[in-house]
């Protein structure tokens, strides 16, 4: 089984929750429709801390990773959040197993 992942820790501004969460949306819309190699990209709350945000990402592989990485899309979101966030906590994983809709990989 292939499949790289991420856990993304966004440690907000006070007063930006909802144009970063916006943006979020903004930039969910365009990943939803133009990146096949993205499985999951999920943003989350966290109760009891409302300055965070988690994305939790699945790829297909590295390089679905990579490609999401240089669509304009994305960049703009990298550029844009910076005003909203203090800061980020980026932790890699690599897929050991899934249990999800469908398979990939094979």
């Amino acid at each position: 089984m292939t499949g790289l992942a991420l856990v993304v820790t966004h440690h907000l501004r006070p007063g930006h929750e909802d144009a970063f969460d916006d943006l979020a949306a903004r930039t969910l819309e365009s990943i939803t429709t133009l990146e096949p190699g993205t499985l999951v990209y999920a943003v989350h709350t966290v109760p009891g801390k409302p300055l965070e945000r988690v994305f939790y990402e699945l790829y297909v592989d590295r390089a679905a990773f990579e490609a999401h990485e240089a669509y304009p899309h994305l960049r703009a979101f990298l550029a844009e959040r910076l005003a909203h966030i203090e800061s980020v906590d980026v932790t890699f994983l690599d897929l050991q197993s899934l249990k999800g809709p469908g398979s990939f990989g094979a």
